[in-house]
């Protein structure tokens, strides 16, 4: 495995115009980030992984400075993958001036994660449209848990760019919880807890499947759910197609944010 610290430095060894996968992580890598890599591998000649904690999408420092960090572990993980490439670049290195750091996004977008966590997609729009600028890979491989990141993403810089993105699924914990890095930072107790949490937003998932007019049931379900965790940001059910509120039984999706003490989660099913 080749590490680079510059974006350049790898612009000049590596031809990124060849069948180059591309996985952009922050680090702390589980097994969700392990399912990334080994899609990349399995379709593209060469995978280049990045790490890099990325200052514009956090709404809050503390935030910033507490997301779980693990470098040494991340390079064995890696090297154990055989992954081709990694790029750990510097802040001052993907961002040469201020305002490459965000992009706008439409206020009709600033729903879910973007009404609660104020700039935090223009911050991933931002450092994703950096790599892309810089990384011309074939594919870019992302998780289906950042489902809101994927649409945007896509809406956003899709058509800006060559590189094709390649979604894949969400590897859970227990065929319930999904993996996060965030989860590093949770309490065998809060574990448990969103062990209980994602199974009970996976069977009103299932009944809503069923039997449409289940869906009447929301607000049960969030009480359920406060009950167990610190708090429930949202719990929304959307159009998997467009994120807007013209639901049916062949497009519905269901997303939430919740809090176990202070780290706070993402979901859908």
């Amino acid at each position: 495995m080749i590490i680079f610290k510059s974006i350049n430095k790898l612009k000049e060894k590596v031809n990124i115009m060849a069948n180059v996968g591309f996985v952009p992580t922050m680090g702390s890598l589980h097994k969700g980030h392990i399912s990334l890599i080994k899609n990349s591998k399995q379709k593209c000649t060469k995978t280049l992984v990045s790490i890099f904690v990325n200052p514009s999408q956090f709404n809050k420092s503390a935030d910033y400075r507490k997301y779980p960090r693990n470098l040494n572990n991340d390079l064995k993980i890696l090297k154990k993958l055989k992954v081709d490439y990694l790029l750990i670049p510097s802040i001052n290195d993907v961002y040469q001036t201020k305002k490459q750091m965000k992009i706008k996004i439409n206020n009709k977008d600033k729903i879910l994660c973007s009404k609660y966590r104020p700039g935090h997609f223009e911050g991933v729009l931002g450092v994703i449209s950096v790599f892309l600028k810089n990384i011309k890979a074939k594919y870019m491989f992302l998780g289906n848990k950042d489902f809101q990141q994927i649409y945007l993403i896509k809406k956003y810089l899709g058509n800006k760019f060559k590189t094709k993105i390649v979604v894949c699924k969400t590897i859970r914990f227990k065929n319930s919880l999904a993996y996060s890095s965030r989860n590093n930072l949770l309490s065998r107790k809060n574990i448990k807890n969103g062990i209980l949490i994602s199974n009970i937003i996976k069977k009103f998932h299932n009944q809503i499947f069923k039997d449409f007019s289940k869906i009447k049931e929301i607000k049960n379900i969030k009480h359920k759910i406060s009950s167990i965790c610190s708090r429930v940001e949202y719990l929304e059910i959307r159009n998997k197609k467009n994120l807007k509120s013209n639901i049916n039984k062949n497009n519905f999706k269901i997303f939430v944010a919740y809090y176990l003490d202070n780290v706070r989660l993402i979901d859908n099913f």
